[in-house]
């Protein structure tokens, strides 16, 4: 008996779509996404709990840049922006909330915000953050905005051992200037952990170290989403050359 080879063709990689979302109806399919992610998925208590959908005060400042899978409609990636002129109408970026920004007062005017990211669990093989991070790159570059600033997290679910393992790394090898420190408004008491020396970089953080970021100070507690946040900065003449070359070209790879 011949057996024969069957040849099985590889599916068609998703044909991943950017832009800003130019609707309240776009909007709202982000806010769909973020729920999804942080409250089914991560078990996050939102200020919109019941409603089915992750908003706050801060969203109707914000553009919200998004990825959207042609095939099937749906928005796939998100990533909301504050800019310094929004900030100031909103009274302040969402990571006041978390942090004293005290010593950064000199550059709010140049300094963006962004948050909520993330990503829909069928996409999270690279391409959608790509592509996410083209957008941002191709918003500080058309706006001329120096700072790239925002929260990113560090999950508690281990009793946060894995966040103070990997905050004692990032201090020793990531930290801002000290003119650029932040304080935390409610602090991770990181002297009572036991570090967990190899715990993994989450891949957010590490795309924005690669890129060239830097952490301004100690983790503040987020208990609504239990996570340990980080207050990071990007300086846009930092940015990595070879970053640069690959997201401002506009090719997420």
């Amino acid at each position: 008996m011949q057996i024969q080879e069957q040849h099985r063709s590889r599916p068609a990689r998703p044909r991943l779509e950017l832009s800003m979302a130019g609707s309240a109806t776009e909007v709202a399919e982000a806010q769909a996404l973020r729920y999804r992610v942080f409250a089914e998925e991560l078990g996050a208590r939102l200020e919109s709990e019941g409603a089915c959908t992750d908003s706050d005060r801060f969203d109707n400042f914000c553009e919200h840049l998004t990825v959207r899978d042609s095939a099937s409609g749906e928005v796939v990636g998100t990533y909301r922006i504050l800019s310094p002129q929004r900030a100031r109408e909103a009274g302040g970026c969402y990571s006041d909330g978390e942090f004293d920004l005290t010593r950064l007062d000199a550059l709010r005017d140049e300094m963006v915000e962004v948050g909520r990211s993330c990503v829909h669990p069928d996409h999270r093989g690279g391409a959608v953050i790509a592509l996410l991070w083209t957008g941002l790159a191709d918003y500080m570059k058309r706006t001329g905005h120096r700072y790239l600033t925002g929260c990113a997290s560090l999950s508690l679910a281990d009793g946060g051992r894995s966040a103070a393992g990997i905050y004692q790394r990032l201090c020793d090898n990531h930290s801002s200037p000290a003119e650029w420190r932040v304080s935390p408004r409610v602090r991770l008491p990181l002297e009572s952990l036991e570090p967990n020396a190899d715990a993994p970089l989450p891949p957010l953080i590490r795309g924005y170290l690669r890129a060239g970021a830097t952490v301004c100070g100690e983790p503040a507690w987020d208990p609504d989403f239990n996570t340990a946040d980080l207050f990071m900065m990007l300086p846009m003449e930092r940015l990595d050359r070879r970053y640069a070359e690959r997201f401002m070209a506009g090719q997420p790879g």
